[in-house]
């Protein structure tokens, strides 16, 4: 983008381009607040809109509904509805993705009535959220101009100013972060193999305050026993790599400390388990988690947060070629324990269970793993929400409340022990699939956690919100990166606990 998001003056933000004014609607008519002067340029409207109008010109009290005001010169107005109150942090990201559209390539700026909002610094972090989460492209980087003014009757006090001004700040660098993992996400696997991608991380993540990235070879990766990722990554042509990003502001210091752990499957044909031709479409997606973590800790990095953040991301193709794996071969993971494939599309689980190893022995307060690890998550759950699974009630609740200030939608399922026998196996400690087309992703979850040594653990299966068939609200077409931004409000509030 050409400049970052900012507070401006009342004056500078009326001289051009589209003003975004919000609204509430109550019995059909819709308000706007006080605070906020009835004209703006030529374009003049009043501060009650009677339901007639609204029905007329098509004003509807969904978040996100916008009608354009335009006079034969100055800014246009946008009137964009926040539903029925001004405290919904959601509301604020989806006027923010409507008025991006409708400002097209013209300077958007939003009028902020502070006196009306409980919290000023959410509602404009939100807002910058919408607006450029809704923005992104793939062809193009470039998004427009946007100014946040925080008005009230009498003048916002300089707190208040402060307040919005850091959740302006906070927005961006959320927003920015995401539609980084969204690019990387959308990137064709021919253009990301395993070391490109581990490139991209160590590119964006060195220089980053208190960061640091390691990136191990194929050598280092057999030096290292990671016997799931060689396993998977060795159909293909392109050698597998692990990226570790670690974020210490205060080494030495007392603080939490959380493990992210991300499948990186830079391309998965679902090896000699071979997927069907339209299975393999999206199949460049399958990145996903990797990008989801490594954008998390670039979050926490430019937000500096207060807490120790490890990023482990395992990274392979999963191919058809003469040395792949094939179905009951039996791979040694870093503890020790072995899996027998039964099944090479089920991959994900595999270098999990390496990269999950090595979470465990850094001994973190918790460990989480994003992954689309799953087709049955998307039977189960839809496009639009995604499985939770938490080894603790604490931890599923501190992600339920995170899910609810994101406006990413989870949904947590049960980790059944009955279930485990589901994947017992013959001839190794276990095998990476259990019965056909029954429960894909608990059974997916629980093979997992036989690698997570009883610590505080969740898993995201994010299969099926991870990719968008087409654009709603501020979720674009394409990838989605779902989950970073709960996961960024996860680490804040672990940041806060002593």
């Amino acid at each position: 983008m050409s400049r970052s998001p900012h507070v401006v003056a009342l004056k500078d933000a009326l001289a051009g381009g589209i003003v975004a004014v919000p609204v509430v609607f109550d019995a059909g008519a819709a308000y706007v607040s006080k605070a906020i002067p009835t004209q703006i340029g030529e374009v003049r409207f009043t501060h009650e809109l009677s339901k007639e109008w609204c029905a007329q010109n098509g004003l509807k009290p969904d978040a996100g509904s916008v009608v354009v005001l335009r006079a034969q010169r100055g800014p246009g107005v946008a009137l964009v509805s926040l539903g029925v109150g001004y405290n919904r942090a959601e509301s604020y990201r989806l006027a923010g993705a409507s008025a991006s559209r409708v400002a097209g390539d013209n300077v958007l700026s939003f009028l902020l009535p502070t006196d009306a909002i409980e919290a000023p610094g959410i509602a404009a972090q939100s807002f910058v959220e919408g607006v450029l989460l809704a923005s992104y492209t793939f062809k193009s980087s470039k998004t427009l101009d946007l100014n946040v003014v925080p008005i009230a009757a009498p003048l916002p006090t300089v707190a208040v100013h402060d307040e919005v001004t850091s959740g302006v700040t906070r927005g961006e660098e959320i927003a920015q972060a995401v539609n980084w993992a969204k690019r990387l996400i959308d990137t064709p696997a021919s253009d990301l193999t395993p070391k490109d991608l581990a490139r991209r991380f160590e590119e964006r993540l060195e220089g980053e305050a208190f960061v640091d990235v390691e990136v191990w070879t194929e050598s280092r990766i057999k030096e290292e026993r990671l016997g799931g990722l060689l396993g998977v990554g060795r159909g293909s042509a392109q050698p597998a790599r692990l990226v570790r990003a670690t974020y210490d502001p205060s080494p030495g210091s007392p603080m939490p400390h959380v493990a992210l752990v991300g499948k990186g499957i830079t391309f998965d044909s679902g090896g000699l388990s071979l997927k069907a031709a339209e299975g393999m479409m999206t199949m460049k997606t399958d990145m996903s988690g990797a990008a989801i973590v490594m954008a998390t800790l670039l979050m926490v990095s430019r937000l500096r947060l207060a807490l120790r953040v490890t990023a482990i991301a395992p990274l392979a193709e999963n191919l058809v070629g003469e040395h792949a794996t094939k179905p009951g071969d039996v791979l040694k993971i870093r503890n020790g324990m072995t899996i027998e494939v039964l099944n090479t599309d089920a991959e994900g689980r595999l270098v999990l269970a390496d990269g999950l190893c090595l979470a465990t022995e850094i001994n973190p307060d918790a460990i989480i793993d994003v992954a689309t690890l799953t087709g049955a998550q998307k039977v189960a759950l839809g496009d639009q929400v995604g499985a939770l699974f938490a080894s603790t009630d604490d931890l599923a609740e501190r992600f339920a409340q995170a899910s609810a200030r994101s406006g990413e939608q989870l949904w947590r399922m049960p980790l059944v022990d009955s279930y485990e026998s589901h994947v017992e196996s013959d001839v190794a400690d276990l095998k990476n699939i259990g019965k056909a087309s029954v429960a894909g992703t608990i059974i997916g979850a629980l093979i997992l956690r036989r690698f997570t040594q009883d610590r505080p653990w969740v898993h995201l299966d994010i299969a099926g919100p991870g990719r968008a068939e087409a654009a709603s609200g501020y979720v674009t077409k394409g990838a989605t990166a779902f989950s970073a931004r709960t996961l960024v409000e996860f680490l804040r509030d672990a940041a806060t606990r002593t």
